[in-house]
């Protein structure tokens, strides 16, 4: 079934402000069709090469379609947006970019992987020289406008939303945020193919896609914080092989988290012709990091999850 509106790619913008005039008003519990841009601004595109990355521009990445008025949206609702359908381009990229990442200062080069996949997601996705990955489109960045006046950076993630790379933003599920302002006004982009839990190195499979979401109001919900609900598991797709697990064990959960993703590169790389920085960005598009354990004194532990299936 057609959506009630489209908008498309060219209405977009960059950070967040309550000041940016809706592209479009809707009633609660109509649909929209959303296309996207990647996460480099079209920057990157499918023939893009190092020297692309090298020379770009971070003022131009991270745009957002929209923004969305929602009639009836107030200060302490809460807008219901579930993620109805994906349509990939079949194209993307990851990246390491230097001072960037929870491993910055073990990868201080540049590295650019594209990707290609089919559009049908009907199996993986090749990394040369080895290994494939599972397709799982999602919403990388998917927020509201905040009260507080001026224009903000789309980079950190908030309570009304915005760049939280929770993989699990995908077809089937319901995301909830927090009102602050009149109209809520909606923006969504930063589409992924597929990323693990932690998005470590940076980037996922960034790749443009068209997006179908429903979007419904809560009066007087007044969350906190954002929530989800998925409408089943959320990691069939890829976990039928198992995984190799690595762990980070300390009082500093960042460090600990550190110290689990370099032992996986390390055992990545000791069982496979895959070099350090390749395995580093594999772990980012599907490994998930996951604390293990935070109630035993002092230590904690993060364990990293790197599925078998990836490397065959």
């Amino acid at each position: 079934m057609a959506c009630n509106h489209t908008i498309h790619k060219h209405n977009h913008h960059l950070g967040w402000d309550n000041l940016f005039e809706p592209i479009l008003s809707i009633s609660p519990g109509q649909t929209i069709a959303v296309e996207t841009i990647d996460a480099s601004g079209g920057q990157l595109h499918s023939k893009a090469t190092l020297a692309d990355l090298n020379s770009l521009n971070f003022e131009e990445v991270n745009p957002v379609t929209g923004p969305v008025y929602v009639d009836g949206a107030e200060p302490g609702d809460a807008l219901a947006i579930t993620f109805l359908e994906f349509h990939p381009s079949g194209w993307g990229w990851t990246a390491n970019i230097p001072g960037f990442g929870l491993l910055a200062e073990d990868f201080i080069d540049p590295a650019l992987h594209i990707w290609t996949y089919d559009t049908d997601l009907a199996k993986p996705a090749a990394f040369s020289p080895m290994g494939e990955v599972a397709m799982k489109p999602f919403v990388g960045t998917i927020g509201l406008a905040m009260a507080e006046a001026g224009l903000h950076s789309v980079v950190p993630p908030r309570r009304v939303g915005g760049n939280m790379d929770i993989r699990d933003n995908c077809k089937g599920t319901t995301l909830y945020l927090p009102v602050e302002v009149s109209g809520g006004l909606l923006s969504l982009g930063d589409t992924h193919a597929a990323q693990g839990d932690g998005e470590i190195c940076g980037t996922a499979i960034e790749s443009p896609m068209d997006v179908e979401i429903k979007v419904e109001l809560i009066k007087g919900a007044n969350f906190p914080f954002p929530r989800l609900e998925t409408n089943g598991p959320v990691t069939n797709h890829i976990d039928a092989q198992g995984y190799r697990v690595t762990t980070g064990i300390g009082s500093d959960l960042m460090q600990a988290s550190r110290d689990a993703v370099r032992a996986m590169i390390d055992w990545i790389c000791s069982s496979t012709q895959v070099s350090a920085v390749e395995a580093y960005m594999l772990c980012s598009v599907a490994g998930d990091l996951r604390i293990s354990e935070i109630v035993d004194v002092p230590n904690w532990v993060v364990s990293f999850y790197f599925p078998k299936s990836v490397l065959g």
